[in-house]
């Protein structure tokens, strides 16, 4: 007999049938002659009952040894059972232990400390195991709407010798001799390559080398960074509406079921539709005074500004139009010669900043003079300035962090549970 899913045992297609599972003990307990095993697998869990004259001898003793974690196969009759943790109950006629797992380390109420030095157990949990695979749900979504639009999916290089956003936040080692660093952002190169293709996209990680003990912060995250040739700045903004859409929409649909085990409402997920709310940087500022929050124009936002600014909200917030000194040296500059055509986009109820784009500089001489400015290396930019050189174009882009976006629509308190083994400051294990 093959293995089925536990999933599609819940989905109530076999009752009364004959099934074989495979998987790991979640939950264990037994009386005299009956054991209630809880098995689980990566697609749910299921009680077996196992009873003493139902199966082989041995498979009863084993059944009553085996502990959390266990590796075991086990086969028998599906009965519907309200009692059951999941409603569905494994009558055994069979149970196989292929492992018996020594004691697992993790038990309830543990520090979270000890939960990151046992991270490579831990993403064993349910809560974990929701999150990834609403992870995954996410990563594929952004897929399809890019291939939607048309755009195709590079490979830009992690190790770069330049920085995209700012010296103070890069990685740097010794690259056979000469210095190079951990890359911060696709971007530099994507720009390279819409001159080519016109229409890119890049899953990939970034690194910062931020000094920041954060909910929101990790040194290692996963970047979805896209470009596209001729993009205005309003058209940017329409597409960002679209893709954050149609993801949170894919998500609600996909997974209703994770979406309540992490205590969110897909619901919730299903009424975020273009269009969004927006605000330049000024109204900004003139909203955040309302709230008794005053700030002077040149500030840039943190967490306590980000939550007043959106927790009256359901959906994220545009902020345009920022000044340009407390921006990239890349953003197009605005007529007015003190803002620049640059969006950050804030999740609501306080999740902070998930998206950051703008139309780029086209000019290669204000390029030159904004690198100068910064106290760059000119020739570390040369063939980023050559774009400008030849053939350059109006042209857009924005880069996403996964994590993020990913806590925003978990509705996860930490940044840290968005991943499988998380980056901070003070964390390179497991």
């Amino acid at each position: 007999m093959k293995t089925i899913e536990i999933a599609e045992v819940l989905e109530g297609k076999h009752e009364g049938k004959k099934v074989k599972i495979r998987g790991w003990i979640y939950r264990t307990r037994s009386s005299g002659g009956l054991a209630f095993v809880v098995v689980r697998d990566s697609s749910g869990i299921i009680q077996c009952a196992v009873k003493k004259n139902a199966v082989h001898e041995k498979h009863f003793e084993d059944a009553t040894k085996a502990l959390i974690e266990s590796a075991v196969i086990v086969s028998g009759t599906v009965k519907k059972d309200d009692r059951a943790p999941t409603g569905f109950e494994l009558q055994a006629d069979s149970f196989e232990v292929i492992h018996f797992s020594e004691v697992f380390p993790i038990s309830k109420d543990q520090s979270t400390e000890f939960l990151l030095d046992v991270r490579h157990l831990w993403i064993r949990s349910q809560e974990l195991n929701a999150v990834m695979k609403i992870k995954a749900t996410t990563l594929k979504a952004f897929r399809e709407f890019f291939d939607k639009k048309k755009y195709y999916e590079v490979t830009p290089p992690i190790i770069t010798s330049s920085a995209a956003e700012g010296g103070s936040t890069l990685f740097e080692f010794n690259y056979f001799g000469k210095k190079a660093y951990l890359s911060q952002s696709a971007q530099l190169h994507l720009e390279a390559l819409i001159f080519s293709l016109e229409k890119v996209y890049a899953i990939t990680p970034s690194f910062r080398a931020e000094k920041s003990r954060t909910i929101k912060h990790l040194t290692e995250y996963w970047h979805i960074e896209g470009e596209e040739a001729h993009l205005s700045f309003t058209e940017l903004q329409e597409f960002l509406e679209e893709m954050i859409s149609f993801v949170c929409q894919k998500v609600a649909s996909t997974n209703e079921k994770e979406l309540k085990l992490l205590g969110r409402d897909a619901g919730e997920l299903k009424k975020i539709k273009a269009p969004f709310p927006k605000l330049t940087y000024a109204e900004a500022l003139e909203k955040l005074s309302k709230k008794g929050r005053k700030l002077k124009y040149g500030d840039d936002f943190g967490v306590e500004e980000e939550l007043l600014l959106t927790e009256d909200l359901d959906v994220p917030l545009f902020i345009t139009n920022w000044p340009k000194e407390i921006k990239a040296f890349y953003m197009k500059e605005s007529k007015d010669g003190k803002t620049v055509h640059g969006v950050d986009i804030l999740a609501p109820k306080g999740f902070g900043e998930i998206v950051g784009g703008s139309e780029r500089e086209t000019d290669v001489n204000i390029l030159i003079s904004k690198l100068k400015h910064e106290g760059a290396d000119l020739k570390e930019y040369e063939w980023y300035l050559d774009l400008r050189r030849f053939g350059s174009v109006q042209h857009s882009g924005f880069g996403l962090g996964t994590e993020r976006f990913v806590r925003w629509i978990c509705g996860l308190e930490h940044i840290r549970d968005t991943t499988p083994f998380p980056r901070v400051i003070n964390r390179a294990y497991p």
